[in-house]
């Protein structure tokens, strides 16, 4: 880890936090909830052997400015836009998970000239939760619809960070002992920074936006986009839904791959075999050219 380089800019009116590595072709790492840059430790460094890639912290997370708007998809895909601008980059393969996935698809449609190839990581999009929401999705789903109040979660966690982030990731996990008390410790504090709880949930409270502009463009297509769908196969919320028809829908250039005896955090639980798939879908289909 000591060759990555941490920086901050300006980007989109907002001071971001990235943190970068190696030379080539540009790839973004775009981490979900509820992590940061760093949930793309095990993969940066293989990465970086091939490409430059830059993990920035998302607009609310980690060391990135946590302001009182701007979480709807849309906006926080145009802060990486302008994070590759204020960085001369010209074209870029975008990797997301989880809230990183749902950046990244929005970054995709709307900047489909910037965009070499995308890979989605345990990513059910808000337009499927939403269109689907059921007593059964809602249970699945109850973060969505918790951290989508409106103060009420800062009040109830604030204090108690390590065991609200423990009880999420150790049950969005296969093996419940896959993170370290180390990487916990990490996310502990992100969380408990002043903003830091406030920030991940403005994410989730921008819902009504990202399913307006989900439904919007919902005919559009990804194009001849290369696209990666990759989850985890032991993941609750995956067993529940047809990942790879969800995801044919939107792209018809589509690869998938289902990662075993991994929950909803396959780049940190088995990122061996995740890294491994994204070298090989990398060096099908991004050039940087």
């Amino acid at each position: 880890m000591s060759s990555l380089e941490h920086h901050r800019v300006r980007a989109n009116g907002v001071k971001m936090h990235y943190v970068e590595a190696g030379e080539g072709p540009c790839v973004v790492l775009l981490h979900g909830f509820p992590e940061t840059w760093y949930a793309w430790r095990h993969q940066m460094g293989p990465l970086a052997a091939h490409y430059r890639v830059i993990a920035p912290d998302l607009r609310g997370y980690g060391a990135t400015e946590k302001p009182s708007t701007g979480y709807d998809k849309r906006t926080m895909a145009n802060d990486v836009r302008d994070l590759l601008r204020v960085l001369g980059i010209e074209k870029v393969a975008i990797v997301g998970h989880d809230r990183g996935a749902r950046v990244g698809t929005r970054f995709v449609k709307d900047h489909p000239d910037v965009t070499t190839c995308f890979a989605a990581l345990d990513n059910i999009p808000t337009k499927v939760i939403f269109e689907n929401m059921n007593a059964e999705v809602a249970q699945a789903a109850w973060f969505f619809l918790f951290q989508g109040v409106r103060d009420l979660p800062e009040a109830l966690i604030q204090g108690r960070e390590e065991l609200w982030l423990r009880s999420i990731l150790t049950n969005w996990t296969y093996n419940p002992q896959a993170l370290s008390e180390e990487v916990i410790s990490v996310y502990t504090k992100a969380y408990s920074q002043p903003g830091g709880l406030r920030g991940a949930f403005e994410d989730y409270r921008a819902w009504r936006e990202d399913l307006s502009q989900d439904q919007a463009d919902a005919i559009k297509t990804f194009g001849s986009c290369p696209v990666l769908s990759l989850w985890g196969a032991d993941y609750d919320a995956a067993k529940m839904v047809d990942m790879e028809a969800i995801w044919r829908a939107m792209a018809p250039e589509l690869q998938t791959l289902a990662i075993a005896q991994s929950g909803h955090l396959p780049h940190e639980e088995q990122p061996d075999q995740v890294t491994k798939a994204l070298l090989k879908f990398l060096g099908e289909f991004h050039t940087g050219k």
